[in-house]
């Protein structure tokens, strides 16, 4: 691998929190960054140029889905996926590790991989850490992830076990691993116990990996652990490396991520919660299915530039959904996403400027404690 491809300029720090561009074949991404997850190779209810307008870089898919459907192989034939899906810009895979998690009562794991039956049809599938580097090499995203285990933090001898395994995969996945164009994160696990996440970071950063992924938080502890697994964290992790914590999307928890060293962020939390009617802003979240927002003529987020906010009422939107029209869903996403990746550039700006602590403290007095929340 030609390190230069794959290299973070860290450029400006304030306390903990970073601000840095990462190299990749498909562009540069300016950290702290979020990304949308696009799961089936689609960020839900929205197109590649609407994904871009909002400002994302970054788009995530989920290689267990795609293995399942429509297929590795045919994704390859059609000249991997960022031309599949016509997003041009970097593309990061997860590994599928983490459906073997959450689809715990359709799966068996030993040491050498995983059986899982299809959620689709009930077929049985192996994942092995080789053949999940395989296929994401056929995906041929820029940022590939090492095959691990993530389980329940509340099982401390579980996780010890599931800790070790997710090393050896590492290894057999860093040994599998064939194209250059391509960087490989290993990921950090340990549940909630300090010991054992001193232990992984330690392992997995002697590993020299272009990235490093924290993975099995927001998967049921409390804010408070997650948190303090980043503290425990971040006294170990390489200054020079990319940290990417997976799968937390909320605005807190962003701020906080940022306040504790991490460099890159995704969850589908935005889309998910546009599908629910719900949107981010600045004084919390809101349901614009309740009844207050049928004659409210502003939009959104006064202080938000997305295309929805600029162009459309909550009452048009509150329509939308009562009308049962996809609309709703588009529309609402653009401003979510967007609201986070504004979110991110503002941090970064303020981390260049050294006031992040105040901004972040700022942003989130207001968002969680506004009177206006509902």
């Amino acid at each position: 691998m030609n390190k230069k491809t794959f290299s973070l300029d860290l450029l400006a720090q304030d306390g903990l929190a970073r601000a840095g561009t990462f190299h990749t074949p498909h562009g540069d991404l300016l950290t702290p960054i979020f990304a949308p997850v696009g799961t089936q190779a689609t960020v839900k209810s929205l197109t590649p140029r609407q994904i871009e307008e909002t400002g994302a870089s970054l788009v995530l898919s989920n290689t267990y889905h795609l293995y399942l459907r429509p297929g590795a192989e045919l994704v390859a034939e059609m000249g991997g996926l960022h031309e599949f899906m016509q997003w041009h810009r970097p593309m990061l895979t997860d590994s599928g590790g983490f459906q073997v998690f959450s689809l715990a009562a359709m799966r068996k794991v030993d040491e050498d991989g995983v059986t899982f039956k299809s959620h689709i049809d009930g077929s049985v599938h192996r994942f092995t850490p080789e053949s999940s580097i395989g296929i994401q090499e056929k995906l041929g995203a820029d940022i590939i992830m090492a095959f691990d285990e993530c389980s329940d933090p509340n099982d401390p001898a579980y996780n010890r076990k599931a800790m070790a395994r997710t090393h050896k995969w590492l290894e057999r996945c860093i040994k599998s691993k064939s194209r250059d164009d391509q960087a490989l994160f290993g990921i950090i696990q340990g549940g909630v116990d300090e010991k054992m996440r001193e232990e992984s970071v330690k392992f997995v950063a002697s590993m020299d990996l272009p990235g490093i992924a924290i993975g099995g938080l927001s998967v049921g502890e409390s804010k408070t652990e997650m948190y303090a697994t980043l503290d425990t964290l971040n006294p170990h992790l390489p200054e020079d490396k990319p940290r990417y914590l997976m799968g937390v999307g909320t605005p807190e928890d962003l701020l906080n991520g940022i306040m504790r060293g991490v460099d890159i962020f995704d969850c589908v939390l935005p889309t998910r919660l546009a599908r629910h009617q719900a949107a981010f802003t600045h004084s919390g979240r809101i349901n614009l299915m309740n009844a207050g927002y049928a004659h409210d003529a502003n939009p959104i987020n006064a202080e938000c530039d997305c295309y929805t906010c600029r162009t459309f009422t909550r009452a048009y939107l509150r329509h939308l959904i009562v009308a049962k029209e996809m609309l709703a869903s588009s529309l609402i996403s653009i401003h979510n996403i967007r609201f986070l990746i504004k979110l991110m550039e503002e941090s970064r700006q303020a981390i260049q400027s050294k006031s992040f602590e105040v901004y972040a403290n700022t942003f989130l007095e207001r968002y969680l404690h506004s009177k206006e929340t509902n």
